[in-house]
């Protein structure tokens, strides 16, 4: 099957997607299919090619938070795919990958990437209204069939009165290697220049107000135990690693969190006991899974799709009000007893979640859709 993939952009700091859709098109590709994978970039753009996936990145003109680019429309304009799946919403690139579909007569598939959870679609809901009506109009209305990383992010989906088919197929997630995890432990054991090991709990994700970060700093200030270091990594958006250190300063409280930007360093999973994401939502939560698999235990809200944590023993998914006692009750299980945890954890994350396994379902739901491309409506 020819499979045309699409997404605004595959630069780290937009987050997950520019990891997970990389995989997802090197399964599909992996599993036999034909696959070009087309997103933009500030720069002049460029291909890479290997078997069975061509990767192309085309300019992004102006005005760049909606990825316009011209480039990618004539491309996808011309394109001889069976089917034309979109990753994400909000921006021009959903408009393109909806027009080339319609022109071509086969089946539009959008993987919504976690914007249509109720916290995500209700945020700055008036902009994204008008990006609804102008910026990729009929589109939603045009789908022929969804992709959800959950079955959480396919309720949302339904609750929004969508009715088309959608498939539920995962991301997938991998451990780091042996060499992989001995570079990044060196790399943090340095940077921090701590005198002695004290136990690390991290956070790794977008300092995005989505994530509760400010809560989650004043929630371990006031749970979290005086002898543990709260890591914040991840990618700088709405708060700055000094803004999140200043703020901790204020409040009299230094030396008991460090914050750093992730860009050019490796995931500091390797030197964590409890890996910690009290987020709004997530569709899937690739951070998640990937500690997890690194053999961190996880505490989340039950706002993210991982439930499982409390059925198997890898950590514990519970409300946001109980946050707090969920973090001195986890930290008090102390360093050894967590990384039983942990190794309960990779076996069953590695177990359940493979991105062939993805790809394979998702390569079902696009040959059922290929006999009924006519029904767009939901």
């Amino acid at each position: 099957m020819r499979l045309c993939q699409i997404v605004p952009s595959l630069e780290a700091r937009y987050g997950g997607p520019s990891k997970s859709v990389l995989a997802l098109a090197r399964a599909l590709a992996e599993a036999r299919n034909e696959v070009e994978l087309l997103t933009t970039d500030p720069g002049e753009g460029w291909s890479q090619a290997s078997e069975r996936l061509n990767l192309h990145t085309y300019h992004r003109a102006w005005p760049g938070w909606i990825c316009p680019s011209p480039d990618l429309r004539r491309h996808v304009m011309s394109s001889r795919a069976d089917v034309i799946h979109h990753h994400s919403i909000w921006l021009r690139t959903l408009h393109y990958a909806h027009e080339a579909a319609r022109r071509a007569g086969v089946p539009f598939v959008v993987s919504p990437r976690g914007m249509m959870d109720p916290w995500a679609w209700h945020h700055h809901s008036r902009r994204k209204a008008l990006a609804r009506a102008f910026i990729h109009p009929g589109a939603f209305e045009a789908v022929n069939g969804w992709h959800a990383t959950s079955d959480a992010e396919a309720a949302a989906i339904a609750q929004l009165g969508f009715r088309q088919p959608v498939c539920v197929a995962s991301n997938g997630v991998a451990a780091l290697s042996d060499e992989e995890m001995t570079s990044a432990v060196a790399h943090w054991r340095q940077e921090l220049e701590e005198p002695t090991e004290r136990p690390v709990a991290l956070f790794y994700s977008r300092f995005h107000r989505k994530k509760r970060l400010l809560e989650l700093v004043d929630t371990w200030l006031e749970f979290g135990p005086k002898d543990w270091l709260l890591l914040v990594v991840g990618i700088p958006e709405e708060y700055t690693p000094r803004m999140i250190e200043d703020y901790v300063l204020r409040a009299g409280e230094a030396g008991r969190i460090r914050a750093y930007s992730g860009a050019g360093r490796p995931p500091p999973y390797g030197i964590a006991s409890l890996f910690l994401l009290p987020s709004h939502s997530e569709n899937f939560g690739l951070a998640i899974a990937e500690a997890l698999a690194n053999g961190v235990p996880a505490l989340v809200t039950d706002t993210t799709p991982w439930a499982g944590l409390n059925q198997t023993g890898s950590g514990w998914c519970v409300p946001w009000a109980d946050y707090g006692p969920a973090i001195r009750s986890a930290t008090a299980e102390g360093p050894e007893a967590l990384r039983r945890r942990g190794a309960v954890a990779r076996e069953w994350v590695l177990r359940e979640f493979s991105w062939s396994h993805s790809a394979k379902m998702l390569s079902q739901f696009y040959a059922k859709l290929g006999g009924n491309a006519g029904e767009r409506k939901p």
